[in-house]
């Protein structure tokens, strides 16, 4: 069995509390968006075009890190369903950018509030200060873990 020192059993004792905890948040968050039947993927792209507007599809490939060829068959799909549809740039000639239909707008205006309560509800554990405390740690940890790379 490993015996490290002091603070590397502080270290692995944190990184598995916040594994626990992350699995658990995402777990609910994951059966959320399964129950109103869309994909994961799916639901990421119209969450940002919904809270964000629209965007380029290579823009949405470098946010998720889908690749070009599945990210063209995953707007397709969203199209195909007429929760997006393409609209050429007014910049670029050469690129379309991909934004909600009226029907993928209203499918978010009646899951997002629901999601975003599945989310809240999660971390009502933690008062406001908690949370604002945990940002800054988050983004701190995150950060210096870039770097180390």
């Amino acid at each position: 069995m490993y015996q490290g020192d002091e603070q590397s059993e502080l270290d692995l004792r944190l990184f598995r509390v916040w594994a626990k905890a992350s699995k658990a948040i995402l777990d609910n968050v994951q059966r959320d968006i399964a129950s109103h039947g869309i994909s994961p993927d799916h639901f990421m792209i119209l969450e940002l075009l919904y809270n964000k507007g629209p965007h380029p599809i290579q823009r949405i490939s470098e946010i998720f890190s889908i690749p070009s060829g599945s990210i063209t068959y995953v707007v397709d799909k969203l199209e195909k369903n007429d929760f997006v549809k393409r609209q050429p740039s007014p910049t670029d000639r050469r690129t379309s950018n991909v934004t909600l239909t009226e029907k993928g707008e209203a499918l978010f205006n009646e899951i997002f509030p629901k999601h975003v309560a599945i989310i809240s509800k999660s971390l009502s554990a933690a008062n406001n200060d908690e949370k604002l405390q945990l940002i800054q740690l988050l983004k701190k940890i995150g950060l210096g873990a870039q770097q180390k790379d």
